[in-house]
């Protein structure tokens, strides 16, 4: 019997709220999905979580705060909780269920995954927003990327991106390498848009892309790198444009450095771990600006 842990039912953090000149708003309650959807246990009655479930046919199971998620649910656990939070949503999951769960959440999620011994897990890349509780989501599409940006990987990607797609909404089933490609990019647009952002006060993403793009292209180029180097891969020409073209999408953003462990944390880790090893720092940038802002 699973224990019942109190968890903190917030919408997933740092999902894109796209301009409506950028993106299209999709009615969820008026477009039919082609196919049945694959029943799932959603664990977080959010904004994304209440979505998931509108875009079901009525035979989901919503996981609210304290309940434990149900063992014998078969299908897919779709985590839409913020990262802080996954500690309790894995206490009040069945272990025997881990491998079913899918990771809706931002941010650089695979020590923490390696640590539970969920490497392999099923993840989303997820674009789209949803405003407020209840109101139809909108799908994030940009001029270098018309075709959409969220991804899903794992077993229950093609189930996740049915779901999705029934919805209007956009979702690509991505192998792992091409996966982790995608979500580093996005670590890296979220950590250097808004550090740089963070040393200009009161500087949108727009702004950002604007206005001080030789200093977030500067950025863009040291964490590629130092994320090419130590996941041993090699991304796609057009990265700074690629993110460039995505911040014009988002550009009423505000910026600010928030959660630390899961963003720019990763890349400050790998300064950390270069500096031990008497390397030079991999992200000098990235580090100084940190220290600036007094943020380590």
């Amino acid at each position: 019997m699973a224990t019942a842990v109190r968890l903190s039912l917030a919408p997933v953090a740092a999902i894109a709220h796209l301009s409506s000149s950028s993106a299209g708003r999709i009615r969820a309650s008026s477009v039919m999905a082609t196919t049945t959807s694959t029943p799932a246990v959603i664990v977080g009655g959010g904004r994304v979580g209440r979505m998931l479930q509108s875009l079901g046919d009525g035979r989901d199971v919503l996981v609210g705060r304290g309940q434990p998620v149900p063992a014998e649910f078969e299908g897919p656990i779709l985590v839409c909780t913020r990262n802080d939070d996954l500690e309790a949503v894995l206490a009040s999951t069945p272990p025997s269920r881990w491998n079913d769960l899918v990771f809706f959440q931002n941010g650089m999620l695979e020590p923490w995954l390696e640590s539970k011994g969920l490497g392999d897990a099923d993840q989303v890349l997820a674009y789209f927003a949803v405003s407020k509780l209840g109101e139809d989501p909108v799908d994030g599409k940009t001029d270098t990327n018309p075709e959409g940006l969220t991804a899903a990987y794992g077993k229950w990607a093609s189930a996740v991106a049915a779901r999705l797609h029934g919805g209007g909404l956009s979702c690509k089933v991505l192998e792992k390498e091409a996966f982790q490609k995608q979500m580093l990019e996005k670590l890296i647009w979220i950590s250097a848009f808004m550090l740089v952002g963070a040393r200009h006060p009161g500087a949108t993403i727009g702004v950002v892309e604007k206005e001080y793009r030789s200093e977030v292209a500067s950025l863009i180029a040291e964490l590629a790198s130092a994320a090419a180097a130590e996941k041993q891969l090699t991304f796609e020409e057009g990265m700074e444009d690629r993110l460039c073209a995505y911040s014009r999408a988002v550009a009423h953003f505000p910026t600010a450095v928030k959660e630390f462990k899961w963003r720019n944390g990763y890349f400050y880790s790998l300064s950390e771990k270069a500096l031990a090893g008497g390397r030079s720092d991999p992200c000098p940038l990235h580090t100084a600006w940190l220290k600036e802002l007094r943020i380590i």
